[in-house]
């Protein structure tokens, strides 16, 4: 099971295998320094060893002002380059460890996800956000260039036109824009964004957890193949459940008129 013991993350168990996961610094608007790297890397990856323990993972901020402002600038104004090319490569273990999590992941954008920020947003599943939720790629304002997957993911799910002109302008966006073009899957009110990200997170939980995982692994794998191989990969997947004891309980649960108790075997 996951421990709270991160310095700048804060773990809440909930029912039925949901976790949430919530970067807490505040006062600087959820900013992440090395630190937040770390924590993010060491408990996205212990979540591959702990996935048959959970089912979902809400991913939000502490407060009501920010998600993640993006990376810590007052810490890297005192980097060298080359502490700058180790941070960052702490960071990127860090993104990757969430995108690769087994278990789904949705983030609960609770306000300003910006630079690095939005990038950690788009390695989750989906994302619910509320209505005073801000987004922006911010990064070649500052001689940079976002380098947490925003040149990959963000124009696979809005549009390369579209995702050039937000990076390439570093044009912040709206949580109405953000919905619109697809990048966040339903806007909250903000006093009502938590409860409706865990109800949805509820959902997949009562699930089969080896479906969800393995439907959660098809359709990213997929999305990287041609058609005809993907639906290669589909059909391998799919024949995995074929075994299952949670399978079996599924179509008795259904014939039984009852609800099914899936065990994740």
């Amino acid at each position: 099971m996951l421990k709270n013991e991160y310095e700048n993350l804060a773990i809440e168990h909930r029912d039925n295998g949901v976790v949430v996961i919530t970067i807490n610094r505040p006062q600087v608007a959820n900013a992440f320094n090395t630190q937040t790297g770390h924590d993010l890397k060491n408990c996205f990856s212990s979540l591959v060893e702990y996935a048959r323990e959970y089912r979902c993972v809400v991913l939000t901020g502490a407060g009501d002002k920010a998600f993640c402002a993006g990376a810590d600038l007052k810490e890297r104004n005192s980097l060298s380059d080359s502490q700058w090319v180790v941070q960052h490569e702490i960071f990127e273990r860090a993104f990757k460890a969430v995108l690769d999590c087994p278990v789904p992941v949705i983030a609960a954008v609770n306000g300003a996800a910006y630079a690095g920020g939005l990038e950690i947003m788009l390695q989750c599943d989906f994302t619910y956000a509320s209505t005073t939720a801000r987004f922006a790629l911010t990064e070649v304002s500052l001689g940079i260039m976002p380098g947490g997957g925003g040149t990959q993911l963000l124009p696979r799910i809005i549009g390369e036109r579209r995702a050039k002109e937000l990076i390439l302008a570093a044009k912040p966006f709206s949580a109405e824009e953000a919905y619109t073009w697809g990048l966040v899957n339903k806007l909250c009110k903000p006093e009502d964004l938590m409860t409706e990200t865990i109800a949805v997170a509820e959902r997949i939980a009562g699930n089969a957890p080896i479906s969800v995982r393995t439907a959660k692994h098809s359709i990213h794998r997929g999305l990287q193949m041609d058609l005809d191989s993907g639906m290669l990969f589909e059909i391998e997947a799919y024949q995995r459940m074929v075994g299952t004891t949670d399978r079996k309980e599924g179509i008795a649960a259904f014939n039984e008129k009852r609800k099914p108790k899936f065990t994740g075997q």
